[in-house]
């Protein structure tokens, strides 16, 4: 996650990020305090356990990016992925096409 707080600029100006608690009994108090403690730039977000149900997140860190249409584009779960794939995803979302 800290390795995506480094990510290009024009991606933060064109991408709104989010932190989403994976935890629904987490407040978004409490995720505001960790964001804030690890240094991360992006505000958080609360979600309730069925928002992540439809999501899919069934465990921690997973990462997903949503198009302007609300379709899931890129999706990685725990210790998946690398800065090479969030860097083609977010190419793909500021161009505004669908990831390969």
């Amino acid at each position: 996650m800290r390795r995506l707080a480094t990510l290009d600029p024009k991606y933060t100006e064109n991408v709104a990020f989010y932190l989403v608690g994976s935890d629904p009994s987490q407040t978004v108090d409490l995720l505001e305090k960790d964001r804030q403690k690890q240094g991360y730039p992006w505000p958080v977000a609360g979600i309730g356990s069925s928002g992540l149900r439809e999501l899919h997140v069934l465990q921690q860190s997973t990462k997903i990016a949503i198009d302007g249409n609300g379709v899931i584009t890129y999706r990685d779960g725990f210790g998946r992925g690398d800065l090479n794939k969030w860097r083609n995803a977010l190419e793909d979302l500021t161009a505004n096409r669908n990831p390969s």
